[in-house]
């Protein structure tokens, strides 16, 4: 067996710290576009709320327009992005250099993974650094992949936050030196089931932030029905809560197939290994409790009539059991699948 390149694992793990500081400084950007756009909105509509109380005209209804005075019944729309999510004329210097910034982290944390793969010449996700440090990697991949054809960098603020959550879990909480795989993982079964779960937990990770702005949407446009002040300003950048389910939905339907295959080859993957496809191990058993809780959440939406924020509830509470089984299950619970690195 090849022995570990301990200095480019330390290349590795200095990689990841600096992709770690980048993406916070990304996520600073995406904070403050949303910050400055809260701001501009409601400079404007002061402005037009003002200009219509000398000229002694009602509060106009629509999109960028001043809200009606709260309680007076009267239905107004705050503005919203175009459903389409393309990208408008408007300039936002604070979203570009978010998106500067995330694709230098990005390409630093994949050096990161990368060399942490060569220096230990396996693949690198044989325990739970591993697998927060490539999770965090995709999910920026994909959210980067995303921005090419559609303008998501509405999502910025959260989607990058997560990746500093998970990059922040591997360095503080699940700190692993580099090292040779435990001999259950020694199996071309791990790029299989691992890779695939990767993918799938990084879709999972976009629907359950565009869920969160769902419900904050939903509760926006409920304000607005009722004539009430808008308190979301910067929500106008976001589209309407029903095309943010819509998305999810989709997404949700590709990251369950996905799902459903890591499902299926970490049984094929047991037999191989254990000598028998299902065991009851807690870690089997949460990764089937996730994959019944999307199943409900797709069968709920698309035969039940489940829309709008119960949708957007299931949608979080399955990504509330993929953190459960990643954190809880791997710390606290002992079985066969107990390979975190935690010492």
């Amino acid at each position: 067996m090849p022995s570990i390149d301990e200095t480019l694992g330390q290349y590795s793990e200095l990689f990841i710290l600096l992709a770690a500081m980048a993406f916070t400084v990304a996520f600073i950007a995406f904070c403050w576009d949303l910050a400055t756009s809260s701001k501009t909105i409601r400079a404007v509509e002061n402005r037009l709320a003002e200009e219509r109380a000398a000229q002694k005209v009602p509060a106009a209804v629509g999109a960028g327009g001043a809200p009606a005075e709260a309680g007076s019944g009267q239905e107004v729309s705050f503005e919203m992005a175009d459903e389409s999510m393309d990208y408008g004329s408007e300039r936002r210097n604070a979203a570009r250099i978010g998106v500067a910034v995330s694709i230098l982290a990005t390409l630093i944390l994949a050096a990161g993974v990368v060399s942490r793969g060569i220096a230990a010449h396996r693949v690198p996700w044989g325990n739970m650094y591993e697998f927060c440090t490539t999770g965090a990697l995709v999910v920026a991949l994909v959210y980067l992949v995303a921005l090419v054809k559609k303008d998501l960098r509405f999502l910025g603020s959260f989607v990058i936050g997560l990746v500093v959550i998970m990059l922040c879990a591997a360095a503080i909480g699940f700190p692993t030196p580099v090292a040779h795989l435990v001999p259950a993982l020694q199996s071309y079964w791990l790029i299989i089931h691992v890779s695939v779960a990767v993918i799938a937990s990084a879709l999972f990770t976009l629907t359950f932030a565009m869920s969160v702005l769902q419900l904050m949407q939903s509760g926006r446009e409920a304000r607005a029905r009722a004539g009430q002040k808008d308190r979301l300003a910067f929500m106008r950048l976001a589209p309407s809560a029903l095309t943010l389910e819509n998305v999810a939905y989709r997404i949700n339907a590709v990251a369950f197939v996905l799902w459903t295959f890591t499902l299926m080859a970490g049984a094929i993957w047991a037999e191989k290994a254990w000598g028998r496809y299902w065991g009851w191990d807690t870690k089997e058993v949460w990764t089937f409790v996730i994959w019944v809780v999307y199943a409900g959440y797709l069968h709920a939406r698309a035969t039940r009539g489940w829309t709008g924020t119960r949708a957007a509830w299931l949608s979080i509470v399955g990504y509330l059991c993929v953190i459960f089984n990643f954190t809880i299950v791997n710390v606290f619970f002992s079985g066969l699948h107990s390979y975190s690195g935690i010492q």
